[in-house]
């Protein structure tokens, strides 16, 4: 259909789309012969410590339906390369293929990128034990990170191998676009930066490790979406049709059930949309804002990816604050009252304290962003949904942020450690808010908030991406979710 070629001025915000274009892709679309009824076991459960592997029959040349059979074995170790505690240095004998198998065929494309990934494997699993790498750019060091050389072999293995095929299926504003100046920011933001990358992003699908699914799902709320219906069926059938249709041209779905393919939103929604096959919301990496545990956000398979409002559509002026002494106030809130955790917050710190600002709304001609430079601490509770950009806007600021939700799961965790430059609370702990406060000892203090300023380069939006930036840590969260599972062809 449309071409994944996207001009700076559709991510700008211009919503001047051919509407007529958008009514002609949502015609129901031929559905795949037999890929709404694809039999088997079910896929392996995702783990970080798990034994579980892929495998499936290929197609027939002339056939596009989906006829593989997929099966668990204990063929591969599933590990996670950044935490502690994972046996990362255990011998994965199943990383090599078997030698009667070298004998009676080829290697398949399928056997040579899982070969790319095996060495990956290989050389993080020695990282630990090796000496720090070192990197013109920047060497990750500290607790921050679970693992720092690990994590730092895993990003630059990720550099040299990893390919991702983006589907040039499907038209403006539903497909490859996406809002830039928004509290979604980074749905626009991440679908523009991988559809003009040179580095990671291959046009030879047989190459590609992962395969992105290139909607938004706030433009879908705003095209497909009939507003205050509450009915999300427009918004399923667009997934639904998609995927129908880059399944009919391609094998690639098919044969791993969406396993290796990804999905990015950060509207609230985006778990609603992902319910719209089975295969997509209990296979595929979601990559998500809304990272509730609650509402079935699994770690070991999707991604945590922050909520960032680009006001502007850029960070310059919104980055940097005093030092850890220059800091006047406790801890400080001002926003809406939506959820079910400010109104515990408003109704137990508003003006009840003056080293706890906790406002509904700023005095005239108070500065938001001022507050939060001269704040120890930025309280940052959940409001309908767990994640909050003010998580982003405290770290931006160098204030440390206090995480106050339930069933969350802070972005890129698998990598960074949120105990060791944040404050993470319970709704049963606000009442004792300033008690808990109180009880981090200077000291400490001045340590994570040191620290918050370090970790800042793995939040930051830059166009084009910078290593290390928030761009290439939500692909490295992806790319390690690609070498928790390998997949076998079976002839």
């Amino acid at each position: 259909m449309g071409s994944s070629r996207w001009n700076w001025w559709a991510c700008w915000g211009s919503e001047v789309f051919s509407k007529m274009k958008l009514l002609l892709f949502l015609v129901p679309l031929v559905l795949v012969a037999g890929f709404a009824s694809v039999k088997g076991p079910s896929l392996c459960r995702w783990g970080f410590i798990a034994d579980c592997s892929i495998s499936f029959t290929p197609l027939p040349a002339s056939s596009n339906s989906s006829s593989q059979t997929l099966h668990q074995s204990n063929e591969t170790k599933v590990f996670n390369v950044s935490k502690p505690g994972f046996n990362l240095a255990a011998a994965n004998e199943s990383d090599e293929s078997h030698p009667r198998q070298k004998q009676k065929r080829k290697l398949s494309f399928i056997d040579r990128n899982e070969v790319v990934l095996a060495q990956a494997r290989a050389a993080i699993r020695e990282a630990k034990n090796e000496n720090q790498t070192q990197d013109s750019d920047y060497v990750p060091i500290g607790p921050m990170y679970w693992n720092a050389k690990t994590f730092h072999r895993s990003y630059l293995e990720m550099e040299k191998q990893f390919k991702v095929f983006v589907y040039e299926e499907g038209e403006t504003p539903v497909f490859h676009n996406g809002p830039c100046k928004s509290i979604y920011s980074m749905e626009g933001n991440f679908i523009h930066a991988i559809e003009m990358n040179d580095h990671f992003r291959t046009k030879d699908p047989k190459k590609a490790h992962v395969f992105f699914l290139p909607f938004s799902v706030v433009m879908m709320v705003r095209f497909v979406y009939q507003r205050d219906s509450r009915d999300f069926g427009p918004i399923r059938k667009t997934v639904i049709d998609y995927i129908n249709l880059i399944a009919a041209r391609y094998s690639y779905w098919n044969r791993s059930l969406g396993a290796d393919h990804f999905m990015l939103a950060c509207h609230d929604w985006g778990p609603e949309a992902s319910l719209s096959l089975p295969y997509l919301h209990k296979n595929s990496i979601r990559v998500l804002c809304n990272a509730n545990t609650s509402e079935g956000f699994k770690p070991a398979k999707d991604v945590s990816f922050p909520e960032i409002n680009l006001q502007t559509g850029s960070i310059n002026g919104f980055i940097g604050g005093p030092s850890a002494s220059k800091r006047s106030i406790l801890a400080f809130f001002a926003g809406g009252v939506h959820g079910p955790i400010r109104p515990i917050l408003l109704e137990h710190w508003e003006n009840k304290d003056e080293d706890i600002q906790v406002h509904k709304y700023l005095p005239k001609g108070v500065s938001y962003y001022d507050k939060l430079r001269n704040s120890k601490f930025c309280l940052c509770p959940s409001g309908y949904e767990v994640a909050s950009p003010r998580v982003v806007e405290a770290i931006y600021t160098g204030c440390v942020p206090v995480l106050i939700s339930e069933h969350y799961v802070p972005p890129f965790s698998d990598v960074l450690n949120w105990k060791s430059f944040s404050v993470e609370l319970s709704v049963k702990d606000i009442p004792n808010l300033k008690d808990i406060l109180m009880s981090i000892s200077p000291r400490q203090y001045i340590r994570m908030q040191r620290r918050v300023i370090q970790i800042q380069r793995h939040f930051e939006v830059h166009s084009p991406p910078k290593r290390f930036d928030v761009f290439h840590m939500i692909l490295h969260s992806v790319w390690l979710r690609r070498l928790n599972f390998r997949m076998t062809l079976n002839l």
